[in-house]
């Protein structure tokens, strides 16, 4: 947000950090489902979708896939300046190993989901879910938390509510995702009473 700020872009909305117990369990859900799968049995760095982001990136020529963690994301987001650079990525690592080693992964998901952009300057969980829903993060149905997890791979440029057609499609893509590892995968932590 400060470094948003010194490059003069606006702070759309007021940010509020709020408990995990605070936030959606649908929205925990939906972002590990489209931002890493493998969150609950990862120790900071999923070493397989590294892999395909470097072989795709490679065929590319440039970067144009990431495999970031969620716990990646957040030392970065929490630690770091945006940019990519060797020294910035070997920073991140260090920062992942330490909040891995010292935070629970509830902490980290709480931490992640205070401090990421979820839309053009719309910061956490709680503004994001008054900004494109009028609603606080507790209460986001599936839809809406779909909607919000698929614009973080980019949120300065895409938009939660009224979704564009790419936007609903990954929307769509990642409630299905939600239903598939909600049945498969010991994810009850992230899970509503009526889901369980």
């Amino acid at each position: 947000m400060i470094e948003q700020k010194m490059n003069g872009e606006e702070i759309r909305w007021q940010y509020h950090w709020v408990s995990l117990e605070k936030i959606s369990p649908k929205l925990q859900l939906a972002v590990i489902c489209s931002e890493d799968q493998k969150y609950l049995e990862h120790y900071g760095f999923d070493w397989e979708a590294i892999e395909k982001a470097f072989e795709q990136n490679q065929k590319q020529g440039r970067i144009k896939r990431g495999g970031s963690t969620i716990s990646q994301q957040t030392a970065k987001n929490l630690f770091l300046w945006d940019g990519r650079s060797y020294l910035r990525k070997a920073l991140e690592a260090w920062f992942t190993l330490l909040i891995e080693t010292f935070w629970s992964k509830e902490r980290i998901m709480e931490m992640y989901l205070n401090i990421i952009e979820m839309g053009r300057g719309v910061y956490g969980a709680e503004a994001a879910s008054l900004y494109w829903f009028k609603k606080h993060a507790y209460q986001l149905n599936k839809d809406e938390a779909a909607a919000i997890a698929a614009i973080l791979p980019n949120p300065k440029k895409y938009r939660a509510n009224p979704c564009t057609p790419y936007i609903c499609k990954r929307k769509e893509w990642i409630k299905q995702q939600m239903n598939y590892w909600g049945n498969k995968i010991d994810y009850n932590k992230y899970k509503d009473d009526d889901e369980k």
